[in-house]
């Protein structure tokens, strides 16, 4: 051949894709899934089978680890170490399989995901069940091929005495497919197989009267039965799995909650670090301690409450946010035929029964050949006997072994296989006990040749053996079912308030958007001072609160955010807080203007007041959100408009609404219609052209409250309400100051009086002062107020609002 035909000229798709195609096929058939009639991968076949040649059996002391891993890679698994020795500790590890396969010495790993040591360190043997999986496996019962390199053979698959595919189950991921199949118990699989043999045509229902549903190593809750049923029938189903739970009193009142079994699969170090992170993260309340007690006598994990948090609520939210509980997804797919298959359990059960069938009928072949060779040389022995001294006169008159051999079978019509047993006889048993013994052992074979030729001709006594074996092996490895099967998965419904311990804090929000909450304590010790803020942030809110109360902080572009107090990030009062835009995402060119505090969610309202005139009322119950982690929307604005003002009524106040240009008009809350959350609003002030609103408000109707009006040339007035005869909305309003024709004051804001509230002025030049009402003497609409501020030093006034006064500074 010359060097230009070495190499052949393709296509890389095709290359590629053929492969691909190869690899596909060595990955599922035999790397990553299970055979359905032995439940092994072949990996695990090899090591099971490598120790059971070496004789490193249950009943033999243990042996190094490191000389397995050799043996399996140098015979028959031709990769690395890691990926046999890996596939031999999970093997052992009891929270990974329901009846181990390996038994091992030293450290193989742990519930919290811990490495096992290196196979130098640990020893290892198989379980006394591994012996169940390979009984028989010298009598032809199984299909041997040869090995990689072609120097032995290795079973193709294990004789397999109970069905270890349910029974420890499997998982993996291949090319195309992938399998999860829980562990089962084993008394009831065996009893599920039985039926099926006594009734190959039995339905699922009557299958799951006997076969529950899985049953984990680590114990713990199953619930839905309609998914056991739906993965039995077609291969695919999910559970909830949960662990087992219990809520403890403790002294003084407070409860604890112990946990001794978690699901399957779980990482014990990561569940209680993530319990621990909801904690420290104040997702939820109501946790002191969260401790791992697990000891040489058990699993234990204790979450400890502090006084009156409500257990119940805590557990219904670990279960939802943790992997105390999760999902279980079934999908039975393991290798029938050489073909991956996604099973039902009647084909798992059926697929096993058949490979008994062949293993069985196989084996009472092998030994019924054994027993008709060993009743022909008997019989050959007893006919020997009976005429001793003839045979012995032979045997003495030959020249050497084969001689003697030729004579005997000349003279007497022995066969080969007699005249080898006779010549090779030993002269103690030529005795007369001897010959008794051979002629028992002549019976037995007899009994033992017919029931095995009984075997093989009739089906029923073959399936019967089949049960007997099962039943054996029933009776003496099966142990109590660990997991409990609910037939309902039950909805967790977290009622939040209820995990809420009810307590008294201080919230502080500033206009650019801090907020944090702080402990009455850390108030107290600050004596008054105000937060941590830059020099251009104002407090827009500070006030004690319940933790189980709620702000709605509403914004200029006409949203809010819904924010419960409990979730308010915790700091000390010096603090500067957590900026919202880390909890919701607020805009920059966006203002928070008011912040409403709402115990509960009552039959009052909200009324929005707009800087073009318009109002909008609607129940505060519609600003109740499930949902709360971006900003929402309040009403919707149109035109550049803003929000002005919200206030919180009770349905029967009167509003007054205050224009720049000095117009005020008040009216009665019902003119303004009720509607819902997302609408606009409707005219609440006829405006001029160049006017606009600057302050919207609610006073008790038919009261004598008072107004405080500041212009932008620092001027003050303090008025009656009753200056105001009330109207209808959509009105112009009412002249509030004198107009002059030179330098005409326009209003910065109006206000009401309460008697006891300061108020704060801020200027162009941001200068700050206050004003005392109960300083200011009444005026009438048509006076322009006394001059509070020098409008040449300070510059315009541009704002006015009600001064929020701390403790010491009152």
């Amino acid at each position: 051949m010359s060097a230009t035909e070495r190499y052949l000229d393709l296509p890389l798709e095709e290359v590629i894709g053929d492969r691909f195609g190869r690899y596909s096929k060595y990955i599922i058939q035999d790397r990553a899934l299970p055979d359905a009639r032995d439940g092994l991968k072949p990996v695990q076949r090899r090591i099971l089978f490598a120790m059971y040649q070496e004789g490193n059996t249950h009943e033999k002391p243990y042996r190094k680890s490191a000389k397995t891993v050799g043996n399996v890679i140098g015979n028959y698994h031709p990769h690395g170490d890691s990926s046999v020795y890996e596939a031999m500790v999970r093997m052992s590890q009891d929270w990974k399989v329901r009846k181990v396969l390996i038994g091992m010495h030293g450290n193989n790993g742990s519930v919290d995901g811990d490495p096992a040591a290196a196979m130098r360190y640990t020893e290892a043997r198989l379980s006394a069940i591994s012996s169940e999986l390979l009984r028989d496996i010298e009598k032809n019962t199984v299909e041997f091929a040869p090995n990689f390199d072609d120097t032995l053979q290795e079973p193709v698959v294990l004789p397999a005495r109970y069905p270890n595919l349910l029974v420890n189950g499997s998982t993996g991921i291949s090319a195309g497919y992938a399998t999860d199949i829980p562990p089962h118990h084993l008394g009831e699989v065996i009893d599920a197989v039985i039926m099926q043999i006594a009734n190959p045509d039995v339905s699922l229902e009557q299958l799951m009267t006997v076969m529950k549903g899985p049953d984990f190593p680590t114990g713990g809750i199953v619930q839905g039965k309609d998914g056991i049923k739906k993965a039995f029938e077609t291969g695919k189903g999910r559970v909830v799995v949960r662990a087992r739970t219990k809520i403890e009193e403790l002294r003084g009142g407070r409860e604890q909650i112990t946990i001794d079994e978690i699901p399957f699969e779980v990482n014990k170090a990561n569940l209680v670090k993530r319990m621990d992170e909801l904690r420290l993260d104040k997702k939820v309340e109501g946790i002191a301690e969260v401790r791992d007690e697990t000891d040489r006598t058990g699993m234990r994990i204790v979450i400890e409450l502090k006084k009156e948090a409500n257990a119940a609520a805590i557990l219904a939210f670990l279960f939802k946010n943790t992997d105390l509980q999760i999902s279980f997804n079934y999908n039975m797919v393991a290798i029938h035929n050489k073909t991956p298959k996604l099973m039902s359990l009647k084909q798992i059960i059926a697929s096993y029964i058949e490979h008994q069938r062949e293993v069985v009928t196989n084996r009472s072949r092998y030994d019924l050949n054994k027993a008709k060779e060993r009743q022909h040389v008997v019989e050959g022995l007893i006919r020997a006997i009976s005429m001793l001294d003839e045979v012995i006169a032979i045997i003495r008159g030959s020249k050497d072994k084969r001689h003697a051999k030729d004579n005997l079978m000349q003279s007497f019509q022995f066969t080969d296989a007699q005249a080898e047993a006779i010549v090779t006889l030993q002269l103690y048993r030529l005795t007369n006990t001897d010959v008794t013994t051979l002629q028992k052992e002549a019976d037995e074979l007899a009994k033992k040749i017919e029931t095995l030729s009984g075997i093989l001709n009739s089906e029923t006594k073959l399936l019967n053996v089949i049960k007997k074996e099962l039943l054996e092996v029933k009776k003496k490895y099966n142990d109590d079912r660990r997991t409990v099967i609910e037939d309902e998965i039950e909805e967790i419904k977290i009622n939040m308030e209820a995990m809420i311990p009810s307590e008294d804090v201080m919230v502080a929000i500033t206009k650019d958007g801090y907020a944090k909450r702080s402990s009455l304590r850390s108030y107290s010790a600050s004596n008054g001072e105000a937060p941590t803020m830059k020099d251009t942030d104002r407090l827009l809110f500070a006030s004690s609160l319940n933790t189980t109360d709620t702000v709605l902080l509403f914004t200029n572009k006409g949203n809010y955010i819904f924010m419960p107090v409990y979730e308010l990030p915790e700091a000390r009062w010096k603090d500067a807080g957590q900026h919202l835009a880390n909890m919701v995402g607020i805009a920059r060119d966006e203002q928070l203007l008011k912040v409403v505090p709402v115990q509960q969610f009552d039959e009052s309202y909200l009324i929005f007041f707009t800087k073009q005139g318009l109002v909008k009322k609607t129940e505060l119950l519609h600003y109740k959100a499930q949902r709360y982690n971006k900003m929402l929307m309040a009403l919707k604005l149109k035109n550049d408009d803003e929000v002005i003002d919200v206030q919180r009524t009770d349905g029967k106040q009167d509003v007054f609404i205050a224009t720049n240009q000095g117009y005020g008009l008040l009216f009665n809350e019902t003119e303004v219609n009720i509607v819902g959350q997302r609408a606009a609003g409707v005219k609440g002030i006829n405006l001029k052209d160049d006017d606009y609103v600057v302050s919207g408000l609610t006073v008790p109707a038919n009261e004598q409250a008072a107004f405080l009006l500041m212009t932008h040339r620092g001027a003050v007035k303090k008025m009656k309400q009753t200056e105001f005869e009330p109207s209808s909305r959509a009105k112009r309003g009412l002249v509030m100051l004198r107009e002059l024709k030179k330098n005409p004051h326009r209003v910065v804001a109006v206000e009401v009086i309460d008697g006891t509230t300061r108020f704060e002025w801020q200027s162009t030049k941001g200068d700050l002062g206050l004003i005392d009402p109960s300083e200011l003497k009444w005026a009438d609409r048509y006076n322009n107020g006394a001059f509070l501020v020098d409008q040449a030093e300070v510059g315009d006034v541009i704002a006015m609002r009600p001064f929020i006064e701390l403790e010491e500074e009152k």
